[in-house]
């Protein structure tokens, strides 16, 4: 299994960007698709983005497309979300996950490995 530990994250204001990393080790990083998943508080986990191994293929959700962007360096093993515009509704933990193939993306469940996640809050 890949280990995966996600940075940043904590107190963002509302509007503003939030930026989130996640360190990869275990494992060759770039055999493995990326993925962002929140969980709000009491609820299923929501995906948020994807990227192939590669990098050349990138997901986004509905509900973030136009202000998230899903990146990584496989030369530093790690990858990053970036969400802007950061709304009050979402506050959620953000974690990391990877599996070997990006197919399914849009199934939380499908992915293999995951972080533990990183806390953001929202404030005004």
């Amino acid at each position: 299994h890949v280990q995966l530990v996600e940075s940043g994250g904590g107190l963002v204001v509302a509007g503003g960007p939030l930026y989130l990393s996640c360190a990869a080790s275990g494992v060759t990083f770039s055999d493995y698709s990326m993925s962002w998943v929140r969980h709000a508080p009491g609820e299923w986990g929501e995906f948020v983005a994807a990227l192939s191994a590669s990098g050349n293929s990138r997901f986004h959700a509905d509900s973030v497309k136009g202000r998230a962007t899903i990146s990584r360096n496989n030369a530093e093993n790690t990858a990053f979300l970036r969400l802007n515009k950061l709304k009050f509704e979402e506050a959620a933990r953000y974690s990391c996950a990877a599996d070997r193939t990006i197919v399914g993306y849009r199934d939380v469940r499908k992915w293999d490995c995951w972080g533990q996640g990183s806390r953001v809050t929202v404030s005004s």
